[in-house]
């Protein structure tokens, strides 16, 4: 395939790399520097784009493909709020789109077994839950996008909670905030060089039982990008990261 990557920071130069090794080619690269080179001529030159830049644009990025009509992978997270907007553009454009808060295969597996998880706990009420997510400093948002599908997975299958509360940790933070007995609690915290740890915590008088996945490195979140890339290329619609990893058949 031909790729066009919008964003070019850490997670664009390991998703080049993988694309090479997969005998795909970056025909298009877009970061900060070079944003009047995002047109629509350019698009056209790629067969599919994988967006992994900044909250703040996404969405243009977005537009642009859909205008291009160049499929797109989108792993940027912080703008789910606009979702349906996102959906009814895709449809307007007769586009193709498949997006995700996580791409690697491992953490897919992880979001699958957790809903299983969460629906088994509904017979042990004595348990309460949190969620806690560890990512490096430079990472902009809280909590992380995988945080944000894991607590919605636990809310989907666990009578228990009904809506998630974020609160970031730091030092100069004192942790003093409390949440209610149906919230549930997502803790994140900013430690330099963690690619991404999350942790899914049952915890009772009697024991804890810990749910986690650590990624060594940034390379499962790329390798699910561009496999994401060539699993939308010939294909229209919306979809998310669900479609393509179908667990339940």
């Amino acid at each position: 395939m031909k790729i066009a990557l919008l964003g070019y920071g850490k997670m664009g130069k390991i998703i080049e790399k993988i694309a090479h090794d997969r005998k795909h080619e970056i025909v298009l690269k877009i970061d900060q520097d070079n944003l009047d080179e995002l047109t629509i001529e350019n698009l056209q030159q790629a067969d599919v784009a994988i967006e992994f830049s900044t909250p703040a644009t996404v969405l243009g990025n977005i537009e642009s493909c859909f205008k291009a009509g160049v499929p797109i992978v989108v792993g940027t997270t912080g703008w789910h709020h606009e979702i349906t907007q996102i959906k009814e553009q895709c449809e307007y454009h007769k586009s193709s789109f498949v997006y995700a808060t996580n791409f690697s295969v491992g953490v897919n597996v992880f979001f699958h077994v957790n809903k299983i998880l969460a629906k088994l706990m509904n017979n042990y009420p004595y348990y309460d839950v949190q969620v806690e997510e560890i990512h490096h400093t430079q990472k902009l948002d809280s909590p992380s996008g995988t945080a944000i599908t894991i607590a919605e997975g636990i809310i989907n299958n666990l009578d228990s909670k009904k809506e998630w509360k974020n609160v970031l940790i730091s030092d100069d933070k004192p942790d003093d905030e409390t949440v209610a007995g149906n919230e549930l609690l997502i803790e994140s915290l900013r430690i330099e060089n963690v690619p991404g740890t999350h942790t899914v915590i049952y915890d009772s008088e009697i024991d804890t039982i810990e749910f986690k996945h650590t990624a060594h490195n940034r390379n499962g979140f790329a390798l699910g990008a561009v496999l994401a890339a060539e699993w939308i290329k010939d294909k229209k619609g919306f979809y998310s990261v669900e479609d393509m990893f179908d667990f339940n058949n």
